[in-house]
């Protein structure tokens, strides 16, 4: 089956996408572009805003209008936070955030029966990590390594929550063994992603943070780059960055008010060689 993928938002679905990439590829099935024919057509969809629903609504409704006989599936947070919403669409596959490879399944079965399926769960049962294939496709030089997914903070405006439930974290011995297959497949940098990372380990119970984490990480693969998603800045913290310098990074800071000018001043953590962490 030749199946094309459309992904919306942040790198988490980016990174999910590579993973289901190499899932159906691994089945034996091809890639393509999505602007090509294909048998089948994957909208890996975001709703972090209203504006992101409509987008969403716009691919699903593109990739209906120009292959009617194709089997168009969703996933992603907007079905797993308007249900309702995609049931109208009338696609042939209606998943949410969880069970990838389980998602893969389904949509062999929605080509293989002519029949429309849904598959979402409640986010808020999961307890544990969904452990994907890190990397990319071939030819690409930086890989992805998601650490954690869900969130907990519950903004009143923020919608995470209930797309991703709570907090969840990849243990680090996975993350040490997915980092060393990265570096031996020749991957120069490895993007460190996630829901919320500056969360990773609170579902642990063991005392393990995020420092914990990229310690193994950066041990793993020492010649690798090592760069971070988004970061909260309580997490930058003396312990996470401490002075004086050991392994020298390059970091942006806000000038002192004496100060005329903001200038590059190396840090780095002393428990850690990052290479980068931005």
């Amino acid at each position: 089956m030749k199946v094309a993928i459309y992904t919306l938002g942040c790198k988490v679905n980016q990174y999910e996408t590579q993973a289901m990439e190499q899932e159906l590829l691994a089945r034996g099935h091809t890639l393509t572009e999505f602007s090509d024919e294909a048998d089948a057509y994957i909208v890996n969809t975001c709703s972090v805003t209203a504006v992101s629903d409509q987008k969403s609504r716009q691919v699903i409704h593109g990739v209906q209008r120009k292959h009617p006989g194709a089997v168009v599936a969703v996933c992603g947070c907007y079905p797993q936070t308007h249900a309702d919403d995609v049931r109208k669409l009338g696609v042939d596959l209606i998943s949410g955030t969880g069970d990838r490879t389980g998602f893969i399944r389904l949509l062999e079965e929605a080509a293989a029966e002519k029949r429309q399926i849904e598959a979402i769960d409640q986010p808020f049962e999961r307890r544990g990590f969904e452990v994907l294939p890190a990397g990319g496709l071939g030819g690409r030089t930086r890989a992805m390594l998601k650490v954690e997914d869900g969130g907990v903070n519950f903004c009143t405006y923020c919608i995470i929550p209930y797309a991703r439930g709570r907090v969840r974290s990849l243990p680090i011995p996975t993350a040490v063994e997915q980092t060393r297959a990265l570096a031996a497949e020749g991957y120069r940098e490895i993007v460190v992603t996630g829901i919320e990372i500056s969360s990773w380990g609170q579902d642990l119970k063991n005392g393990e943070t995020l420092i914990d984490l990229l310690e193994a990480v950066c041990t793993a693969a020492p010649a690798v780059r090592i760069r971070l998603g988004s970061l909260e800045p309580r997490t930058i913290t003396e312990e996470f960055c401490p002075v004086p310098l050991v392994y020298a990074v390059r970091m942006r800071r806000h000038p002192e008010a004496n100060e005329p000018e903001i200038r590059y001043h190396s840090i780095c953590a002393v428990r850690c060689t990052f290479k980068s962490i931005f």
